[in-house]
């Protein structure tokens, strides 16, 4: 697929990438015609969210707003069509047109995804976007070979942090606090890898679970944490800032096989241009919780400098060199060298 007048932070090689797989199925490309296909996008974030409200509306607005495209676009917050896991098993389905996914939830179709979300294995949202844009040309196209979806990009989610009844300010302060972790081998393996008790807990479940003590804390970003009210609760925030949040943009292969030629070269590039725009989002929103917070008297906040972060990228180095093997391992390896 060529794209023509795309920034050059735009990930070319992501777009080749995913186009070649899609080409054949074509129902208009060669005709000019925009049949009329509304998407259905569907995701686990509230609409008090920046990914939600910097990223799926903009992208309604983006795609709608051309009319000659024929595109009507649904937009499905707040996990409405399910949990992330049962949401990607929509979208290899065709029954989900898109969604935005993390990593973690899509391993089980390609476990490699996963590793993209281990603990420090990038050093901030700067080298995982890096790695991305050189490394996507093919690992996102042997993704699309195996699970039948496209990620067409990925949108800044923010950096995951801790929010705790107790500062963490090294590994040892995670002892005995039952931490909320997200139901996925490589979140959980996370947990072990830092010295985290985790308790997996769904996140629709969570403010309850906070509430009855269940979990004494959790790790999200500081804008999900804010916006879905965990901070009424949890008091003290850590800012380990111990993974790269993102949110892959997947779609499904049979929404694209439906899809004109024109049609997705507006869809690809819409979703690219927002991915800068998302991120400021994010960064924007991050400093006005954390501004707040600082300036609330009955919340501590552990700023990074006050963290013993390379005790906790040695143990989580330590834990991931013998955890993973293979391929996995290799991978892995690659993206910590790339630091």
């Amino acid at each position: 697929m060529h794209r023509s007048k795309i920034a050059a932070a735009i990930l070319l090689p992501l777009l080749l990438a995913t186009g070649c797989t899609t080409q054949e199925n074509d129902t208009g490309a060669g005709d000019g015609a925009n049949p009329q296909i509304t998407i259905k996008i569907g995701s686990s974030q509230p609409e008090t969210q920046p990914n939600y409200r910097c990223g799926m509306q903009l992208l309604k607005e983006r795609l709608e707003g051309r009319q000659d495209l024929n595109l009507t676009i649904d937009l499905f917050p707040n996990s409405q069509l399910g949990p992330d896991a049962e949401r990607f098993a929509g979208v290899q389905s065709g029954d989900i047109d898109m969604d935005l996914q993390g990593g973690s939830a899509m391993s089980t179709a390609f476990p490699q995804i996963g590793v993209l979300d281990a603990a420090y294995a990038f050093n901030d949202i700067d080298h995982f976007f890096k790695w991305v844009d050189q490394n996507g040309k093919t690992f996102f196209a042997d993704f699309n070979k195996a699970t039948g979806t496209t990620i067409i990009d990925s949108w800044y989610f923010g950096m995951r942090t801790f929010t705790a009844t107790k500062e963490i300010r090294k590994p040892a302060d995670l002892s005995g606090l039952k931490i909320r972790f997200p139901n996925t081998p490589q979140f959980l393996a996370n947990a072990e890898a830092l010295g985290a008790n985790a308790v997996a807990i769904a996140v629709e479940e969570l403010y309850l679970a906070l509430q009855q003590g269940v979990a004494q804390g959790q790790e999200n970003p500081v804008v999900a944490t804010h916006a879905q009210k965990f901070d009424e609760i949890l008091k003290v925030a850590s800012l380990t800032d111990h993974q790269v949040g993102a949110h892959y943009v997947v779609i499904s292969d049979k929404t694209l096989a439906k899809m004109s030629q024109p049609q997705k070269d507006a869809l690809f590039t819409a979703v690219h241009d927002i991915r800068a725009e998302n991120r400021k989002c994010v960064d924007d929103e991050t400093k006005t919780v954390l501004d707040g917070w600082r300036g609330d008297s009955t919340r501590t906040v552990v700023e990074a400098d006050q963290v013993d972060k390379q005790a906790f990228i040695a143990k989580a180095e330590a834990y991931f060199n013998s955890h993973y093997t293979g391929a996995n391992l290799e991978l892995y390896k690659s993206i910590r060298a790339s630091a």
